[in-house]
């Protein structure tokens, strides 16, 4: 992933459990494990605002 990743504390993989494993690269679109390296894609909210 690239440098403009950054770490989603508080949150476990729902593959392996690991906590604080999750990494978010918002260019992307892609959540990554780096424990088990799962991947998921992330979809943005359609009004650009927050999900709710």
């Amino acid at each position: 992933m690239t440098a403009l990743a950054e770490c989603l504390e508080g949150l476990r993989c729902s593959v392996c459990g690991c906590l604080d494993v999750l990494w978010l690269d918002p260019v992307r679109g892609l959540v990554e494990c780096r424990e088990c390296g799962q991947t998921a894609i992330t979809l943005p909210c359609e009004d650009g605002g927050e999900a709710r």
